[in-house]
This record gives C-alpha cells, sequence and structure tokens, in this order.
C-alpha cells in the first residue's frame, strides 16, 4: 500500500486502483466520503470525526483508526472505516472466546483489526463503493493489512447485505446474528398498529401505557435545533446514569454529542419523559429520513413501564407520525417481540490468520448459524401480531 499522502496524479491510468491507509478523516474530503457512504449518519464523515476529535474513539481508548482509501486518478472511489482494536468492547459482536481459546494455546488475540462503527450495533455499508468490484477490492485490502500488520483477525461487524456478498467473495467466514426491529406495513397511526396486534399483546401495551400516564408522565418529541443545551445536557447526564447502574463507565461524552447536534443536526431525534414539564427520563434516535434508530436511553427515577414505552412505543408512534417506515430498537431484547418488533438477521464477517483457527472457527460457525437459524424460526412463531396479519 502506498504512502496516504501521496499527491494525486492527473496522469495515473483511471483503471489502476490504488489502496492506502490514512490515521486520520482529515485527509478525506468530507463531501466525497458521504457520497460514496450514502445517506445513514453512522458512517458519515461528521460522525465518525465526531467520535475520533472527542476522544471517545481514539487510540487512548483502545481505538486505532486504519482507514484504508481506494482512489482511481486520485479521485475516492472507496473507504472502508478499519481499527486496530486491543481490546472487544463497544462491539455488540461477542468474540471473547476465540479470544480466550487463542489465549490457551499461547497466542495473541489482540490486537485486532475491526471494521465496524464504534459503539453501534446498526447495520449499514462498511465497504464504501459504488461497485461490487470496488467492494471486494477493498474487502481483499483490509486483509493484505492485516496480514503487513501481523494481528491475528479481521472483523467487519453489521455489514450491509450488499458488503456481505463482497466479503464472502474475498474468503471471510460469515457470522449470523438477529436483532429485532418494527417495519410499518402501512399502518397509518398508532391505533391501527395496536389493532394489528393480537388481544393480550394490545392489552397490555394499553395497560402500561394507562400505568406511566398515571404517574403524570407525559412526553416531548424534539429533533434538530429544537434540542437545546438543556436538552441535551439532561439527556447525557441519563446516559452516565445508566452505566453507573450497571457498575460500567460510558462510552460517549457530551461533546460527541454536541459535535453530532452541530454538524448532523437532521439526523438527531431526542424523546423526553417529562412529569410537570420538568423532564425524568430520554431516548436519544438518530434518522436518516428512512429509519429511526434508538441508540441510548437512561432515566433519572424509575417509573414502571417508562423503559418501553420512552424507548420502544414512543419510537414506534414518532415513526408513524413521521412516515418513517423502520424502527430498529438496538441490538440485542427478546422482550421487544411483544411490543411488535421482530426478529431481523443481522451478520458479522471475519477472517482469521492463522488457517488452523480459521478451520476451527469455521466449524463453530456453522454449528452457531443452525443454531441461529432455530432461534429465529423459534421466534417468528411468537409473533405479537394476529394471525390473520401474517
Amino acid at each position: 500500500m502506498t504512502d496516504p499522502q501521496q499527491a494525486s496524479d492527473p496522469t495515473a491510468d483511471p483503471d489502476d486502483p490504488r489502496l492506502t491507509v490514512t490515521r486520520t478523516l482529515a485527509t478525506v474530503d468530507p463531501a466525497q466520503w458521504d457520497a460514496l457512504a450514502g445517506p445513514q449518519p453512522f458512517v458519515s464523515h461528521a460522525f465518525l470525526s465526531a467520535l475520533h476529535d472527542t476522544g471517545c474513539a481514539a487510540p487512548a481508548t483502545g481505538w486505532v483508526p486504519y482507514y484504508l482509501i481506494l482512489r482511481r486518478a486520485g479521485e475516492l472511489a472507496g473507504a472502508m472505516p478499519l481499527y486496530v482494536k486491543t481490546h472487544s468492547r463497544g462491539e455488540y459482536v461477542f468474540d471473547h472466546a476465540w479470544a480466550e481459546a487463542f489465549e490457551r494455546h499461547g497466542l495473541d488475540y489482540y490486537p485486532k483489526l475491526l471494521a465496524a462503527v464504534p459503539f453501534t450495533p446498526v447495520s449499514g455499508p462498511r465497504l464504501l463503493a459504488r461497485t461490487h468490484a470496488d467492494r471486494v477490492l477493498l474487502a481483499r485490502g483490509a486483509i493484505e493489512l492485516t496480514a503487513s500488520l501481523k494481528l491475528s483477525s479481521l472483523h467487519v461487524l453489521f455489514p450491509q447485505a450488499q458488503d456481505q456478498q463482497a466479503l464472502e467473495e474475498a474468503g471471510y467466514l460469515v457470522r449470523q446474528g438477529v436483532q429485532f426491529h418494527w417495519e410499518d406495513t402501512g399502518y397509518g397511526n398508532f391505533d391501527a398498529f395496536l389493532a394489528a396486534l393480537s388481544h393480550d399483546k394490545r392489552k397490555k401495551i394499553r395497560q402500561d401505557r394507562k400505568k406511566v400516564a398515571a404517574a403524570g408522565i407525559t412526553f416531548r418529541w424534539l429533533a434538530g435545533t429544537a434540542i437545546d443545551d438543556a436538552a441535551l445536557s439532561f439527556f447525557h447526564a441519563c446516559y452516565v446514569e445508566t452505566y453507573r447502574n450497571h457498575w460500567s463507565s460510558p462510552y460517549l461524552t457530551l461533546d460527541f454529542f454536541q459535535r453530532l447536534r452541530e454538524q448532523l443536526p437532521g439526523a438527531l431525534v431526542l424523546i423526553l419523559a417529562c412529569r410537570d414539564g420538568a423532564p425524568v427520563a430520554a431516548a436519544l434516535n438518530m434518522s436518516d429520513g428512512e429509519a429511526l434508530y434508538g441508540r441510548h436511553w437512561g432515566a433519572m427515577e424509575f417509573v414502571p413501564g417508562l423503559h418501553f414505552e420512552t424507548c420502544y412505543l414512543q419510537g414506534i408512534e414518532y415513526c408513524l407520525a413521521n412516515r418513517l417506515s423502520r424502527f430498529e430498537g438496538g441490538a440485542q431484547g427478546e422482550h421487544k417481540i411483544a411490543r411488535g418488533l421482530l426478529p431481523t438477521p443481522t451478520c458479522s464477517a471475519h477472517w482469521i490468520t492463522d488457517r488452523r483457527f480459521a478451520e476451527a472457527i469455521a466449524d463453530f460457525l456453522q454449528r452457531e448459524g443452525d443454531a441461529m437459524t432455530a432461534y429465529r424460526e423459534d421466534l417468528e412463531g411468537h409473533t405479537p401480531f394476529r394471525r390473520e396479519q401474517g
């Protein structure tokens, strides 16, 4: 791979792709990057830069950027967000057993190479390119980088379908996963959505909503520039409180969220739960104009049913009111099925440098994949919707 600081050559053959590595997105034109990334905010130049510039995903926290860049005649033709990782935190695809197996055999699993959006379990573009051939080129280039850095492995988390196809062609192992998403099948409003649910699920949601209302809770939806400093600061305090309640430390700073509000204002949707006009809980979502992505939540006091209402039902209601077709409620959680979020396949892709471990992990993934397929089929049999709804 060539020097990322090399000047553009106007005489270069446009069919001769050049792969480089850059350690900072400051070397990449934001408009060119975003043209490849598409509308989803999580892989935008602004989102990733905010993570780095505020120190949330940076070498000091175990995220060392190694952005793979593909150029033709000096023009950006592809990119892949990559990080050298010294741990597996903030990923949401769990490989701790693999790390322990390496350690038992006297091998180092860390550092490893990761293609992902830090702290963001949302499927989307990971091989940022316009053509399948360029996506395969990026996938193979990442393998070369793994070898040149003498790393144990390479992991691509939550790639979209077209990326998965390119990764498989490049020889990656694929791991199956599942999340829970809601889709608007033409409900029109929240009451119509409730009417599509089975009697017991509809009754339970209505009872839970009555309890929240009886506790004096009302809701405000704030989007974009309507999210003022006070609202954003309150949300972050709630976010920190959630981590404290789980004896953990938060990944993301108030500075990071302030950067998002400044640079991606149209992507932020904040749901505030209030009593007598004062906020008591908050859920931060992001939107790309088609889907709403539930990201972070917290509360300053416990109210029965408040978590489900703020994080899921209010998100669904917001989608219906704003004509968004999908709500992704985040990682994990079978409890989401009862609120109308159905099991949806996700995946990750993996390249293991040691061929012996690659064969063992391939065997494991085959068995795990069969179990995951059976698990999803079992979940689909517990649909919350009336049977005549399909």
